[in-house]
Parts: C-alpha cells; structure tokens; sequence
C-alpha cells in the first residue's frame, strides 16, 4: 500500500512565494482567515487525509462501486470516512457563513481539495460535484431554494451532482434531449436519460440534490433553449427532511478504466409520471449559469492532475532511494547501488518533482486571483484578477491534467516491473489520472477556448500583460552575486528565449485566426502547451529567486536543504522542461491544410 503525507512544507512554501495571505486576510471577507489559523487548519486536514481517507485507497480501487437492488454501495470504509469527513465540516470551509460554511478565501479550500484528492480521488469526486451545485445555487437560486438547499449541501449531509451528458450529447451540451414540462403545482416534470454522472446514486449522503439540464417546451434549439433544474432524489419535505422517494433511477454503473471507487452511473428521469423538478432562474438560462460555476469547477479538476501527481511522487521517491539495481557509476565493483544514483532516475524524478512545484504553484496563483476577482475592494483590481483567471484556467485545467498523466507515468516507470503490477498501487495513480483530461470539457475543448475566446480578451490586451509580467520575473534572475550555486543566468536565458517564442507565436496565431479560423484551431493545443510550459517557467523563477533569498538566511541544515531542493528543481524545469516550447512552434503555426489534405479513409487498415 502507498501511504500519503499531507505535503505541508512544500504548501506553505508556495503560499509563501506566490500568494499573499496577509492581503487577503485583510479583506473584510476574510478577516478571520489570518496564516496562523489557516496554518492550524491546513495542519489538522492533512492529519484527517493520510489517516482516515487514504487508507480507503487502494480498497475502493480493487472492490469498486456496485450497483444492487438497494441502489448503489460504495467500497468498504467510504462511508465511515464520509461520516467523520462530514461531522469535521471539511465540505463547508470556503462557502457562505450565512448557509453554514466557514467563509475562508477559495485558496484555502483549493487546498483542502487537493489533499482529499490525493488521499482518494474516487472519494473526493462525491464532495467535488457537490461543490459545483453549491457554487451553481448560491449564484442563481431562489432564497427559498438556497434555504432549503444550501445548509445541508455545504455540511455535506446531502450531496450534489451534476447532469449534462447523454448518450447523444457530450461535449456538444446543445444536443440534449431530456425535456421537462410544467406541472399544476408550479414545478416541472423531468423525463430523460443522463449518462457518465459521478455519484449519481450512492449510500454515503441521506439525500442527493441533482442539477439537470432540460429543455422546456417550446425551447429553441441549441444551447440558448437549455434549462436547469433541482431534482431531488427523495422529496423535501417541509420539514426540510428528505421525504418520498423522486422518479430517479440509477439504471447502470459503468466499469472503467480507475477511479472505480466513484460511481459513474447512468440515471433514468421520469420512468413514470416525471421526475419532480425545481427551474433554477429563467428558462433557457441553464448554460449561461453553468458558466458562471465553470472557472471553479475546471480549476478543481486541473488540480486533480497535480494531486495525483503528487500521491504518485511520495513512494516513488522512497523506492527509488530503497531499490538497487545496477552499479553507478564510481561505486565499488561488485556492489550495487540504489537507483536513485542512476542518471536517468535522476532525471524522471526531478520531471516529477519540478512538474509538481509548477503545477501546484499554477493553481494556487490561479485560486488566488479568483478570491481577489470576487472580494477586493477595488474594481480595478478585480478586473485584473478576473482578466488573470480567464487567461489560467484553460492552462490550469488541461496542463495539470496532461501533467499528472504524465508524472504518474513516470511514478510507474521508476518503479519498472513492480510499478506495473497492481498490488504495490502505483500503477492505479496512472489509470485515474487519465480521466481527468476529458472532465469539464475536454483538454481540445480547453485549448479552443484558450485561442477561440482568451487570446482575443481586450484585443490581445490581456495575454500581452501576462508576458510582460513574465519578462518582468525573468529580468531579476542575475548570476547571484558570484555565487556559481545561485547563478540563474542559464536560467534567464531559457526563460527569455521562451518568452520571445511564446509571444512571436501569439500574434502570428491569432493573425492566422483572423484569416480562417481551422488553421488557429489546428494549432490550439500545441499553443495552450507552449504558453503553459512558459507560464511555468515564469513560476519556477519565482521559486528559484524565493528558495535563494530564503537560503541565504538559512540557519540549520534541513532548513537549507530544503530551499536547496527548491532551487534545483526550479533551474531543472528552466533549464531542461522550458526549451520544449521552441519544438512547438512549427505546430502551432502549421495551419489546418495537412490535418484535411487526406481522407480518413485512406488510413483504414
């Protein structure tokens, strides 16, 4: 079994170089959220995540959600950790105080969700959907909704989930086909089938508060004639108990690739009289407001890729440092020597590491912004961060997640022929990792946006701050007052040359858009990798310019190890991870006319 340690001193060093708690302590928001309080809080979580989710692991991985006459059951231990996860109020942290929640900044609970997450991201999906229909009703329910609704949801005690996709509507939302009708009572009636939804049926709340989008008679087509809905499982009663059981079914569970402690069910809606729904808003309003959740929402899922990146990263670094194999070169003949002493393993350990400071770093800055777009006290200020988040959430959501494939790859890679073999658990990291590109629009999807609405933001206004902000880290990394330690000179130069490229390309993309939209879509995801490797090398100088101030002033040796730590691994990703970018650009800039010179058909066997 992998174990988890709650990765507090590498958190509180990113808290520490790229965000400002004490500023967002003095918001009149969070006044109550000062770093001491949140340090105690983050403290006890970790303690909560490694011993009483983590160990449901590998047990909801192997047993699985199973689907029986009484609904569905999740994996042995889930249910008595969801129950002390509840009574500790961990679900409520950053949500309104005026429905029970804690009221801290979204930093704080970005990174409680990623402690869950790497403790079990199967568990974690049941409070992640409910987080969404919490976000979804605070912005656009009725107070009589909110008041039904909310209190139970942010404790935890009900869950939520999200109803999107059917078997002819994936990506494209605008194809769905389950309808709701008006009722005498003022409510609606749902009818319709709904598929890939995440604990849409499960024993670990009392109740589960779907959101399920609809059309309603009369609706145009496409996205502009889409409802949403509150459908209950069981009725609320006006006692605010869960009462008679709602025309909701759970017809199947699917058998996936991981996270198979997370039940992805197929609901039926209204197999008899209609199932009984609440409209949310206005009619034909549904996507609009998915929209406003959807910032939130693909940032929790970007951080999945770092979350499991950084499970998969614990033990791989332990075994590599236990494991021999092999002499190195200049140990003694006849002897063996641990991996970790092996170039190569050197090299795949330090992509994991660096890969997970600058995701981890990514998400943060990105959490930040969020906080500081809602609650500042300045517009001007809250325009920028909002200009900021848009720009990050597409890196932050497709990045990471292509990122945490990546690293749990190598998690497997390291260990060899062990990492292969399901009972040491590495090799489960690398299957959940996997999913986490295709949810929330798939990681195409978030490069289309990127391209097809970011970049044109304030006539390219916003992505030329961004790299006139990364110019302005890069011009501080010197060759460190003669220090050949601190000398960050290579890594400016990587860090300039990327810059140059990423803003060369930019223009040249967005030119080529103007012209035919296909030849900027061909070049989407190459582009939204290239800026993203370069937003975080701009990160990593953050953190190499940080862990060297700090380690000047470093006092005793695990102190000046760590920052030394740091430091290699921010010159690493400058130095070797950076120049990837310059491999990018004939992508980026190829135009769509090799992608539709052939017929497919051509290629069939």
């Amino acid at each position: 079994m992998t174990n988890y340690d709650a990765p507090l001193n590498d958190i509180g060093f990113t808290l520490d170089t790229f965000c400002d708690v004490e500023a967002l302590a003095a918001l009149e928001t969070f006044g109550h959220a000062d770093r001491a309080t949140i340090d105690a809080l983050l403290a006890e979580a970790g303690r909560f995540m490694s011993e009483v989710v983590a160990p449901t692991n590998q047990t909801g991985d192997r047993v699985g959600a199973q689907l029986t006459d009484q609904g569905v059951v999740t994996p042995p231990g889930f249910v008595e950790a969801y129950q002390q996860y509840v009574a500790a109020g961990w679900g409520g942290v950053s949500f309104d105080p005026d429905y029970g929640g804690g009221g801290f900044p979204w930093l704080v609970g970005v990174i409680l969700q990623e402690l869950l997450t790497s403790a079990n991201m199967a568990f974690s999906m049941c409070p992640l959907l409910t987080q969404g229909g919490v976000d979804m009703l605070s912005h656009h329910g009725t107070t009589a909704q909110k008041q039904r609704f909310l209190p139970k949801m942010i404790t935890g005690e009900w869950a939520g989930t999200m109803n999107l996709t059917e078997p002819d509507a994936g990506s494209d939302v605008g194809a769905l086909r389950t309808r709701a009708e008006p009722a005498d009572d003022g409510t609606w009636r749902i009818h319709g089938t709904k598929i890939f939804i995440s604990f849409g049926d499960h024993d670990l709340a009392e109740n589960i508060i779907h959101l399920v989008l609809a059309r309603t008679p009369g609706a145009p087509p496409g996205t502009r004639g889409i409802s949403c809905f509150i459908v209950p499982k069981f009725l609320v009663g006006d006692d605010g108990r869960p009462g008679a059981a709602n025309d909701v079914s759970c017809v199947s569970i699917e058998h996936k690739m991981g996270i198979n402690g997370s039940p992805t069910c197929v609901l039926s809606f209204g197999e008899g009289e209609g199932a009984v729904g609440y409209l949310i808003g206005d009619e034909n309003a549904g996507m609009s407001y998915m929209f406003t959740m959807m910032n939130n929402a693909r940032l929790s899922v970007g951080l999945e890729g770092l979350a499991l990146a950084e499970r998969a990263w614990q033990p791989t670094l332990s075994f590599a440092q236990e494991r021999r194999q092999g002499r190195a070169v200049g140990a003694p003949r006849g002897t063996s020597s641990p991996i970790v002493e092996h170039p190569d393993v050197r090299r795949m350990l330090l992509t994991m590491k660096a890969d997970i400071d600058a995701m981890r770093a990514l998400v943060y800055v990105n959490a930040e912004a969020i906080d500081l777009s809602l609650h500042h006290p300045d517009e001007v200020v809250r325009t920028e961060n909002l200009e900021l988040v848009d720009l990050l959430i597409p890196l932050s959501k497709a990045w990471c997640t292509d990122l945490g494939s990546v690293v749990t790859s190598l998690a497997v890679q390291v260990h060899g022929g062990m990492g292969y073999i399901e009972e040491t658990g590495i090799a489960q990291h690398y299957r959940d990792a996997r999913i986490t590109a295709i949810y929330e629009g798939t990681n195409g999807i978030q490069a289309i946006d990127l391209v097809g609405r970011k970049l044109p933001m304030r006539g390219g206004g916003v992505v030329a701050d961004h790299i006139a902000r990364m110019r302005s880290t890069a011009a501080a990394l010197d060759a460190g007052a003669g220090d050949a330690a601190a000398d960050l000179t290579g890594a400016r130069e990587s860090l300039d040359a990327a810059i140059d490229a990423v803003e060369a390309v930019t223009a040249e993309l967005m030119a080529m858009g103007l012209a035919d939209p296909n030849d900027a879509l061909a070049g989407a995801t190459p582009y939204l990798r290239m800026l993203a490797v370069t937003t975080g090398g701009w990160l990593m100088a953050r953190q190499a310019l940080a862990a060297r101030d700090r380690l000047a002033s470093a006092s005793d040796d695990p102190t000046r190890q760590f920052f030394e730590g740091k430091l290699s691994v921010a010159r690493f990703f400058l130095e070797q991870l950076v120049p990837e970018v310059h491999g990018l650009t004939a992508s980026v800039t190829a135009g769509a006319g090799t992608l539709f010179r052939f017929d497919p058909a051509v290629l069939a066997p």
